[in-house]
């Protein structure tokens, strides 16, 4: 079966074809380092991460490109306000390099924990100044440009399909524009090149052919990609808050400039929500990864947690939500570490692991796949390396695991545990709950969850 993906600019599942039948060009939105990343945050680089991983699988070479956003990305995506950097700087009372410099590497240190693959390239919009002027320049003399008192803004009014890949109301928003818009002529019209304020030195400035100033956010995108992938790639991804603004506007540069809508495919991941609803960095309440494992929690959990739905569906995060994660990862490492290696995968669970994949990253159903050959008559050996090349795409990284006497729950407790859930899926409730006393007499607490039995120390409860 090919590999079928959800492109969000023609809203289908499609066949996947590359434009070079060996390479692949993947350009990811990375983040802006004004602050930690989240939780919600990551949870994208993850679905990015199985995407990357599912590719190789069919046998591509894939040039993975994530941009570092240190400059440009101001607090309004209606070009309002200050650059997040600066803000940055203000809060914390370091420079805007500094702080830059400190983010990106704890961001770059969750990317680890998690167990993404690194990309062949680490772009940074201030390394690639030059290459965002030339990109404004060619826009100037293409005729879509304007000069305002604070910038260069791009005439998205020259584009009659501006915003499709969000099917923008365009003329709606256009009757429905604030006064606040200034300058601008059209409400969706964004900055190109922001000019520093008179009388005022920024921490972050370059001369430029219309004056000193910052480059807008969306520029380094178009210009960054299309240096390392060309004007012309496979797939472009970020979060389904990129649609409507970010994106489009990518799109739009890059139409005016080299006449394409940049990548074939355009992919999004859904937010992580948390019962206040999306969680926010502008908000300045989060959770970090890093929360996380002061908690006492494996970062693989997290990863976990989040195959545990489809990339393109929302993800409702919770402590109970991740304590099941942590469980079934905890009974999976327990089971494969048991297996002797030198076995060969089982060719039929290898096909239907595949299949799922293929089905647009359908991770949850190939999860089951997964749990299906754990709980099979196979040969140990033979799961062990069925399960091997599973991991190839999940990422869990079961082959590195080495058992933690603090963190493993003993043999005797674990099989224990599965003769319950052997009895409740048999509905033999009397002998469940005879097991769970003796679970609990033995210092172990049990919850039952839609994926299972979770496993708690009395003295270990978070």
């Amino acid at each position: 079966m090919p590999l079928r993906l959800y492109d969000t600019w023609s809203r289908a599942v499609r066949e996947f074809t590359p434009l070079d039948p060996d390479h692949v060009g993947l350009y990811c939105c990375g983040p802006t380092v004004y602050d930690h990343a989240h939780i919600g945050n990551l949870r994208t680089y993850v679905f990015e991460d199985v995407l990357r991983r599912a590719l190789t699988l069919d046998g591509y070479t894939v040039r993975h490109v994530v941009n570092i956003t240190d400059v440009g990305h101001l607090v309004s995506d209606a070009d309002e306000g200050e650059d997040k950097m600066e803000k940055g700087s203000r809060r914390t009372g370091e420079s805007a390099w500094t702080i830059a410099g400190r983010y990106t590497a704890a961001f770059i240190n969750d990317w680890r924990a998690l167990n993404l693959l690194e990309p062949a390239v680490w772009c940074r919009a201030t390394d690639h100044i030059a290459e965002q002027i030339d990109f404004v320049a060619d826009l100037e003399r293409n005729g879509y440009t304007y000069r305002t008192a604070d910038g260069i803004y791009f005439d998205t009014s020259r584009q009659d399909d501006y915003g499709y890949l969000a099917r923008l109301d365009v003329a709606g928003l256009q009757a429905g524009k604030r006064v606040a818009a200034g300058e601008k002529r059209n409400v969706t019209d964004f900055a190109l090149w922001k000019f520093s304020p008179p009388g005022v030195a920024r921490q972050m400035e370059w001369e430029s052919p219309w004056g000193r100033g910052f480059p807008g956010w969306h520029i380094e995108c178009s210009a960054m990609s299309a240096k390392y992938l060309g004007p012309w790639f496979d797939i472009h991804c970020g979060g389904e808050d990129h649609i409507p603004v970010h994106h489009s506007n990518e799109i739009a540069q890059t139409q005016a400039r080299h006449d394409t809508r940049l990548a074939n495919f355009w992919m999004h991941g859904h937010f992580l929500l948390l019962d206040a609803g999306r969680m926010s960095k502008s908000s300045g309440e989060f959770v970090r990864l890093q929360t996380l494992i002061e908690r006492g929690y494996d970062p693989l959990a997290y990863r976990y947690l989040c195959l545990g739905a489809h990339y393109r569906s929302s993800l409702r995060f919770s402590e109970a939500a991740l304590d099941a994660a942590q469980s079934a990862l905890d009974r999976l490492r327990r089971t494969y570490v048991q297996w002797p290696q030198g076995g060969t995968p089982d060719a039929q669970s290898v096909a239907r692991f595949k299949a799922e994949i293929d089905q647009d990253l359908n991770v949850p159903r190939a999860l089951a796949v997964l749990w299906d050959v754990v709980r099979s008559d196979l040969p140990a050996a033979t799961r062990r390396a069925s399960v091997d090349c599973f991991d190839a795409v999940l990422g869990l990284g079961l082959a590195d695991w080495q058992a933690d006497d603090s963190s493993v729950i003993p043999a005797d407790i674990a099989a224990l545990a599965d003769e319950r859930e052997k009895a409740r899926a048999a509905q033999q409730w009397i002998e469940a709950d005879r097991l769970r006393d003796v679970l609990t007499a033995a210092g172990w607490l049990v919850e039952d969850s839609a994926s299972g039995q979770i496993l708690r120390q009395r003295d270990r409860i978070r």
